[in-house]
């Protein structure tokens, strides 16, 4: 089989994920068809997990999906809650080969700012050298990465009133270098979908 024999099927909790993983997904698995479902938050999400694995699960019987799920840590332990995730795609009979768990920590916005020239691309007045400053040099490390990328676009007078999170999703995702971003939960996210998709291609 080729990768392009793959589905990929993506279940996220909010709009600006879902319309910045539409532009940056072909980036990674080019060729790959794939298909984003978005939730009403978190809770909406994990209430309907099961039941849209266990009908994964099934359909794997004649079709070749791989199966991620992003979802915010929030105030849960990351540990606890990657194994109940873990624990419903078992108990849904979904193979563990075929899903892909991401517990995003200001993920998104990790990852714009671990890529600056793509920053810049959309928002021009943003310095250059940002990655460079010390708050910025490890974008996985700036404490809230979402405060940290208002701050960054508002100082530089955009987005004054408040983020448009899709808006700024998708004007930095198109400009994205999928292979030299800086952010390391990106990197992750990257590579463990490369194996997901190649892994049972």
């Amino acid at each position: 089989m080729t990768d392009a024999e793959v589905t990929v099927q993506l279940l996220v909790e909010e709009p600006s994920t879902k319309q910045a993983l539409g532009v940056i997904l072909p980036k990674i698995v080019p060729n790959v068809p794939f298909e984003i479902v978005q939730f009403q938050g978190k809770q909406d999400l994990l209430k309907r997990l099961p039941g849209l694995l266990k009908g994964y699960a099934v359909r794997l019987e004649w079709e070749l999906l791989r199966i991620v799920v992003v979802i915010d840590r929030d105030l849960d332990d990351c540990a606890e809650l990657k194994r109940k995730l873990v624990r419903i795609a078992d108990d849904a009979g979904l193979p563990r080969s075929a899903v892909l768990f991401r517990i995003a920590i200001d993920e998104l916005e990790s990852w714009f700012l671990g890529d600056v020239p793509a920053l810049c691309a959309a928002y021009p007045r943003v310095p250059a050298n940002l990655g460079e400053q010390a708050r910025y040099r490890d974008p996985d490390a700036t404490g809230k990465a979402l405060r940290a990328l208002e701050h960054v676009l508002k100082s530089n007078g955009y987005h004054r009133d408040h983020l448009a999170k899709v808006k700024a999703a998708v004007g930095i995702g198109v400009h994205m270098d999928v292979e030299a971003n800086r952010s390391r939960s990106f990197q992750v996210f990257r590579d463990g979908l490369r194996r997901l998709v190649s892994e049972g291609s």
